[in-house]
């Protein structure tokens, strides 16, 4: 008998294993009944190989696989294309998440079988002083989109939920662009897919120096912005490639041909300390804090034509 599962996350790493373990090892300790873990590695070198193959070997991932990528978005898309879950929920290994308001997201969507996509506000630290936490949210362009002053409109997709059937809809990333997420986006609020707001936070977003930031080929990065920009039908926000070239796109960062391992500083540091400090304060920032979902103009539209 086949499992159903409600969600699957979805991980995409290359010669990141000394986060990858902090994240799997926290992900496998707090996963439930139908919840799956899917892993694409792009061939490690840093032993994620033998880490991975143990892990499936012992039942504690349900799904992976291990060979070069031509670029990260066709790591993520082969996640994406792996998925059994009815929501996808995409998890960067150095980042911090919050299953349990990921979870109340998810159930949100599985009660409403319209809703394509949630999204959430977000935050974010450096590693290196990462008591120094910054929020953002996109609610006011979420809402200037939803009451059709805007076609489209940007936001990341470190917390970003997608139910599965709707990526025949939305499709999935664009190989050809570096910031495949702001792309995607775009392409997805532009299509008027049924996006909904959760104005709490599922995920943390952890820089450091080997996060590789996309300012390293801006000239590429600002002909690959006009191109969506007009395909898209979208002005910008003064949010635009300058807060993108800071948000990471997915692990190992920028482009495949860039990637390296941790180096010795970021290994030397107090990551465990670090990183449970980070997920405290996420948890206890969502108990404590009163959060809705905002929902869009089509949402009782699209509810009714399910």
């Amino acid at each position: 008998m086949s499992v159903t599962f409600h969600i699957s996350y979805i991980i995409s790493t290359y010669n990141r294993l000394p986060f990858l373990k902090l994240t799997l090892n926290r992900l496998i300790q707090n996963l439930i009944p139908q919840e799956e873990i899917v892993i694409i590695d792009a061939n490690s070198t840093d032993g994620s190989q033998d880490y991975l193959r143990q892990l499936f070997e012992d039942g504690k991932i349900h799904q992976y696989i291990s060979e070069p990528d031509k670029n990260q978005a066709h790591g993520w898309n082969k996640a994406f294309l792996l998925a059994k879950g009815s929501i996808i929920k995409k998890i960067i290994d150095d980042d911090v998440f919050d299953l349990q308001t990921i979870r109340k997201c998810a159930d949100f969507m599985l009660k409403n079988p319209q809703v394509d996509v949630i999204i959430s506000s977000d935050l974010s630290c450096k590693l290196s002083n990462y008591q120094s936490i910054e929020q953002h949210n996109r609610i006011k362009q979420y809402k200037e989109w939803t009451s059709g002053l805007k076609l489209s409109f940007t936001f990341g997709d470190v917390h970003m939920l997608i139910r599965r059937s709707s990526l025949t809809y939305i499709g999935l990333y664009n190989t050809d662009f570096i910031m495949m997420d702001w792309e995607y986006s775009l392409r997805i609020s532009y299509l008027k897919a049924v996006i909904v707001y959760y104005t709490g936070y599922n995920a943390l977003s952890v820089f450091h120096e080997d996060s590789v930031s996309a300012k390293k080929n801006e000239t590429l990065i600002n002909i690959q912005a006009k191109k969506a920009c007009t395909l898209y039908n979208y002005a910008g926000d003064r949010a635009e490639i300058s807060l993108w070239s800071k948000i990471k796109i997915g692990v190992g960062k920028f482009i495949f041909s860039t990637k390296k391992a941790p180096t010795s500083d970021v290994i030397n540091l107090d990551q465990h300390g670090i990183y449970n400090y980070l997920y405290t304060y996420l948890e206890n920032l969502n108990k404590n804090g009163k959060y809705i979902f905002l929902e869009p103009s089509n949402f009782n539209e699209a509810k009714n034509q399910n």
